[in-house]
């Protein structure tokens, strides 16, 4: 696994590189800060919010998940600890320039017998936590205290992109924040567990 790790750091390094279409971290930054503003004053609730943040990712994360399959060309992940190596060292890595730490855990053994963590790792109720040591998003802000009563997850776009990418390779996953430094926790944490794997469609019309 370390051997493989290193690989996926340095593919995610590769592809950063050789991105062209580079937008400047702090205009990013301050873009974004201006969506999330713009929503709070039409919704003027944080729960909506951070539902209408998770849903614009979900619908970036099925586009994205293309440019990665296409610029990064990674055959199918063997099982969900290996999404999450992928996810950290190569997809955050190649958009965002970060590499969060990767935490796994096996599902929950169905009986008192036990269960290697290789084989809980590909199964419904897997999750791996990733730890976001820096958080370009967030660069600039400080949320006021109504936001912070409120409820409101300031990156919740992340949460979306993540599920929208893993739904295009059948996977459906729960994401969510566990933790944001935003929020006064010493951590930003994003846990992602599986659902369930989907079945392939077919297109109406082919066999």
């Amino acid at each position: 696994m370390a051997t493989t790790s290193k690989q996926y750091k340095a593919i995610g390094e590769d592809l950063w590189k050789s991105r062209t279409d580079k937008i400047n971290s702090e205009l990013f930054a301050l873009t974004y800060g201006a969506l999330v503003v713009q929503l709070i004053q039409d919704y003027e609730d944080y729960a909506e919010v951070n539902k209408q943040l998770e849903k614009m990712g979900y619908n970036i994360g099925t586009r994205l998940i293309e440019d990665f399959l296409a610029r990064s060309s990674l055959g199918r992940c063997s099982d969900f600890r290996e999404v999450g190596e992928v996810a950290a060292k190569v997809g955050f890595k190649s958009f965002l320039n970060i590499t969060p730490t990767v935490t796994h855990s096996g599902a929950p053994p169905p009986s008192s017998r036990s269960t290697s963590a290789a084989q809980q790792s590909g199964v419904p109720g897997s999750s791996f936590i990733l730890t976001l040591d820096e958080n370009p998003l967030a660069e600039f802000v400080e949320l006021p205290d109504e936001a912070l009563e409120g409820g409101l997850w300031f990156s919740n776009v992340l949460c979306g992109v993540l599920r929208g990418a893993l739904e295009m390779v059948q996977m459906q996953v729960q994401v969510e924040f566990l933790s944001d430094v935003l929020r006064g926790d010493e951590s930003t944490e994003i846990r992602v567990t599986l659902l369930k794997y989907l079945e392939e469609e077919v297109p109406v019309g082919d066999d």
